[in-house]
């Protein structure tokens, strides 16, 4: 028989005899037990978040990992992937990788010699973390004192344009594009095949894409291609460059694939949606 949930006569005399510090003790633990269940509670929700991400992400690895070590995997899989994947900007990355430190060391520049490049280089960290005004007032500082450059102007159209700011992005992206048209390893002809979308150009913006394919294999190309020629009715077409996107994915080194993920995701949503 279990015993009652409802506290004796005996018990509650036995309680209100209890010593102060026995019944301090007693709190403690009390209280330590709670916050032990409530914090586990939390840890095996965020643990599930994770698992369910990773699924949606296919790195089965990281699923058993997940797994198998909640806690320390947790940990590991939140700061190495879920927080290196880019945030908002992830997918729209400029070549090269920053760190706090080197902001520090740029600051230090800017205030002590002033130059054009430290104030574009400073712009290029603030847009790879997506701090768009502070990477946009930065690019405009370069220009106040080198209007020429050429990395600064392009930059400042890819900052204008995920700011939706496409009508003031697309003059610097034309330029440059005049200028050199393999600027950025083709990197600022997508911004451009972006802004002309977004400009409701979507004729112009397929010529873009279909040169950026022909001559690279990146999965942002391919897949913005892909959309807009699902709006044309294009559906083989589509299909055709969302199949290369899938099957090139596997083969592709891990930083790229890590860079990429946001393309790949958006691929296997739409071929799954596409007619048999």
């Amino acid at each position: 028989m279990q015993p009652s949930l409802i506290a004796s006569p005996e018990r509650i005399r036995q309680a209100a005899r209890m010593d102060p510090v026995d019944s301090s003790t007693w709190m403690v633990y009390s209280f330590q037990a709670w916050f032990s269940l409530i914090g586990g509670g939390l840890l095996m929700v965020f643990n599930l978040w994770l698992v369910i991400d990773a699924i949606r992400r296919r790195e089965w690895i990281w699923v058993v990992i997940l797994l198998a070590l909640p806690g320390i995997g947790t940990l590991w899989y939140f700061f190495h992937v879920y927080r290196g994947s880019g945030g908002g900007m992830s997918g729209f990355e400029l070549p090269g990788a920053h760190s706090r430190r080197r902001i520090k060391e740029l600051q230090a520049q800017i205030h002590h010699l002033d130059k054009a490049h430290h104030h574009s280089q400073l712009g290029d960290i603030y847009f790879s973390q997506g701090k768009l005004q502070l990477a946009e007032a930065s690019y405009r500082a370069a220009m106040e004192r080198d209007s020429q450059d050429i990395d600064t102007r392009a930059h400042l159209g890819q900052c204008l344009l995920r700011m939706n700011r496409p009508a003031e992005a697309r003059p610097l992206l034309e330029g440059v594009m005049h200028e050199n048209p393999k600027h950025d390893y083709g990197h600022t002809m997508m911004a451009l095949a972006e802004t002309l979308t977004a400009l409701g150009e979507t004729d112009n913006a397929v010529l873009y894409w279909q040169h950026i394919v022909a001559n690279h294999t990146y999965p942002r190309a391919k897949v913005q291609l892909a959309e807009l020629y699902l709006k044309k009715g294009k559906v083989a077409a589509a299909r055709t460059e969302l199949e290369d996107v899938l099957r090139d994915d596997p083969h592709t080194p891990v930083y790229q694939r890590k860079r990429d993920r946001v393309w790949v995701r958006r691929a296997r949503t739409l071929i799954a949606k596409l007619p048999a």
